[in-house]
């Protein structure tokens, strides 16, 4: 572990203990096992202890180290030198975040806070000392009630053994809350940061509080709340960042995985039976009603997502902070989130908007000089809108000012300046091959595996690698863990493409995704020459009617995935012979009749069918 850590400090871990006692015994081996796990921790040895006053090097060692453990033993407020130590360390947590966790060792946490019995006996005696409204001895008093009231362990006569195991699985997972990675350039955040984290009162513990950040597609929303949730998480007991909430929603059948993935994150790990939502709410209830939470939901859009996820504030402990990201204004204000609670972001200023534009079109080694003009121009048609900046920055990147010229002249000869024909500037400038990648990615895989799309559209004959490679390159997609993503507003301009090519007749057009123009061309034979691919996904079966004759005219098909789609016309269907990929699942297979001659299936998907008995059809040409 220690080798992947970017540390700050020398340390992970800074143990602050008192007695003879803790350090023969539950301090060794505390210390032993958390160095087999890597784990780097600092133990304040009681012989290099000399005198009342912690040494700089010891405060330093405090103020580097990410985590501290106080391990409150029954002789713990007897030195001065520990009470130092734990001032110290209440300290650096207001002041700088430390992560602090206490050890409460066969003394009950009320002893510490209060002081009571052994604790009470200490502070009597060092009142007598110091005096008894001395501010060293009240700053002991008060560090010892903070540290009182935070979450730790408890030990009384239990195996000392699985509590130290508990305490270093807790301390891994905690070493594991690292910063989210934000966009390459990042401009204007810093200004935004301040006013939310002013909105955000982070210092009140008295409540609860749920804010909004909203804002059109593409204008940073996104980035804002992850540098943020950087800039402010240290100060929870836990946090979680629940990214594409609408996307995974929309993906899962319901909200259980999210429910799953916020109780993982902020139990650091912990995994809980999620049966069902209902269930899951009861979960979170229960288990973050005491817990000081940092929760993100990004990109919501619909109010059952709220109310499976943050239903009520109620559900988390006191200082919780809760930041939601949407499109949609009254959604918020619909799940009890004042006016005075929203946060609008707003495009960038001009300035702000040449840096951005400036960062992703021109490299540091450039030696093309662009004539202010067109730059000027550029920043025109982008108005301020973070993604369109970044996509048209990198679709000028490296051209000559000829260039830049052809691509700003094309932009004036459009009447309508919106966003969507910014965006669609990077497409017009990719190659036929690339193109058609694009927009079978915008129409039917977006949030698919790379593994599953470079399968099918390989199987449409497309030099699939390079052409995804090219997307990324040209900002259009993103590959996310084994994913491929795009932007909302990229994706609805690819859709826009296609839609542009027939406004009145989907029959005419290249693709087809929604249920009523699939519905309406194969129910009525209306297909043509124009199609070439089909993608249905229901999220329940749905008869359609499809005819012998519906597919006759589309002799371009080449791709054709139907889920959940039953066809209530109970007699064959003669499918193209240039179709590619073929994926029904639920068709069956009399029904599916290809021409005589040659055919160019690739893949086939009917794995709820007889498959063996539609590959008797190819025994001639496979």
């Amino acid at each position: 572990m220690a080798s992947s850590w970017n540390l700050e400090g020398n340390y992970h871990v800074f143990l602050s203990f008192g007695g003879t006692d803790i350090q023969n015994n539950f301090l060794d081996q505390l210390y032993a096992a958390l160095e087999r796990e890597e784990i780097y921790a600092y133990v304040d040895r009681e012989e290099l202890r000399k005198g009342e006053q912690i040494t700089p090097t010891l405060m330093k060692v405090i103020q580097d180290s990410r985590i501290a453990i106080i391990i409150f033993s029954e002789d713990y407020a007897s030195s001065p030198w520990c009470l130092e130590e734990v001032a110290k360390i209440m300290e650096c947590k207001e002041q700088r975040d430390l992560v602090v966790f206490p050890v409460f060792y066969k003394v009950d946490p009320r002893e510490v806070r209060t002081p009571r019995q052994s604790y009470q006996k200490a502070m009597v005696k060092h009142e007598r000392k110091f005096g008894k409204d001395s501010e060293k001895v009240k700053r002991w008093k008060k560090a010892l009630f903070d540290a009182g009231n935070l979450s730790g362990w408890d030990f009384n006569d239990e195996d000392e053994a699985d509590l130290i195991k508990r305490i270093v699985k807790d301390i891994s997972m905690q070493l594991h809350r690292a910063p989210l990675d934000v966009a390459k350039h990042l401009v204007g955040i810093h200004p935004h940061i301040v006013d939310l984290e002013s909105m955000l009162n982070l210092e009140s513990n008295n409540g609860v509080l749920m804010i909004g950040l909203r804002g059109q597609g593409g204008i940073g929303k996104t980035t804002l709340a992850k540098a943020l949730y950087n800039d402010i998480f240290k100060r929870f007991d836990a946090s979680c960042f629940l990214a594409d909430v609408r996307e995974t929603s929309k993906h899962s059948k319901d909200l259980v995985p999210l429910q799953k993935k916020l109780l993982s994150e902020i139990l650091l790990g912990k995994e809980l039976a999620v049966s069902n939502v209902d269930g899951g709410i009861n979960l979170i209830k229960d288990r973050l009603c005491h817990k000081k939470v940092l929760l993100v939901l990004d990109d919501v859009d619909d109010v059952k997502q709220l109310n499976a996820l943050v239903g009520e504030r109620e559900w988390f402990g006191k200082g919780s902070r809760i930041i939601i990201t949407t499109r949609d204004n009254h959604l918020l204000t619909s799940h009890g989130i004042g006016k005075d609670q929203i946060y609008e972001v707003k495009t960038l200023e001009d300035w702000e908007a040449l840096k951005l534009f400036s960062k992703h079109a021109f490299l540091r080694n450039n030696e093309i000089v662009i004539r202010q003009d067109l730059v000027d121009s550029a920043l025109h048609y982008a108005n301020g809108l973070p993604l369109a900046l970044e996509v048209l920055g990198s679709l000028l990147c490296g051209r000559r000012e000829e260039e830049w010229e052809s691509t700003l002249n094309e932009l004036a000869k459009s009447p309508n300046k919106t966003i969507n024909n910014v965006l669609k500037l990077s497409y017009d400038g990719l190659e036929d091959y690339a193109k058609e990648i694009f927009l079978d990615i915008a129409c039917f895989f977006k949030g698919r595996s790379i593994e599953y799309i470079m399968k099918v559209l390989d199987s449409c004959n497309f030099d699939t690698t390079i052409g995804v490679q090219v997307l990324v390159e040209k900002s259009l997609i993103t590959k996310v863990m084994k994913t491929i993503w795009m932007h909302d507003l990229i994706q609805l301009m690819g859709m826009d493409i296609v839609n542009q090519e027939c406004h009145n007749d989907p029959g005419r057009r290249s693709r087809l995704w929604l249920c009523e123009d699939i519905r309406d061309v194969l129910s009525r034979d209306m297909g043509t020459n124009a199609v070439k691919a089909i993608v249905l996904n229901l999220h329940k079966t749905e008869a359609i009617y499809i005819g012998p004759n519906a597919f006759g005219n589309m002799r371009r098909l080449r791709l054709l995935i139907m889920m959940n789609v039953y066809n209530s016309f109970q007699g064959p269907i003669y499918l193209p012979n240039e179709l590619r990929w073929f994926e029904w699942p639920e068709c069956p297979h009399w029904v599916l009749n290809f021409s005589p001659g040659p055919k160019k299936l690739v893949g086939l998907d009917l794995h709820k069918s007889n498959v063996q008995a539609v590959m008797e059809q190819f025994k001639v040409h496979v």
